[in-house]
């Protein structure tokens, strides 16, 4: 599996840092590749869009984070995700400013084109 194996659109359910098993949280996140053979990854989570930059090896995508908060605050952090497949994102992610002794989880499926599935 390469960097641009991973491009596309992910269903993605997730819990924030904070003592909870459950989905707190459903969205979309896309990948792209740049020029750099970098991720760039868009979150996008009710009405917030979350953006981030980030590298692939080994089956592991990292990626740095940032969006505004409704404070008008910039807030960020690291998403790390095991590539289960090019279709499956499983990881983890924190936030400097979230609760220490918690990491938020995050799940992704890929997204097929609606040509692809007929």
């Amino acid at each position: 599996m390469t960097i641009h194996d991973l491009a596309g659109t992910f269903s993605i359910e997730g819990s924030n840092q904070e003592d909870t098993s459950e989905a707190t949280y459903r969205g979309i996140l896309t990948l792209s590749v740049d020029e750099n053979n970098r991720i760039i990854a868009r979150w996008i989570i009710g009405n917030h869009i979350q953006n981030g930059t980030g590298f692939y090896k080994d089956h592991i995508l990292v990626i740095n984070f940032n969006y505004e908060g409704d404070d008008s605050k910039i807030y960020k952090g690291v998403a790390v995700y095991r590539c289960l497949s090019k279709d499956i994102l499983d990881g983890f992610w924190s936030e400097k400013h979230g609760n220490p002794l918690y990491l938020g989880s995050e799940y992704g499926v890929r997204i097929q084109d609606s040509w692809e599935l007929n």
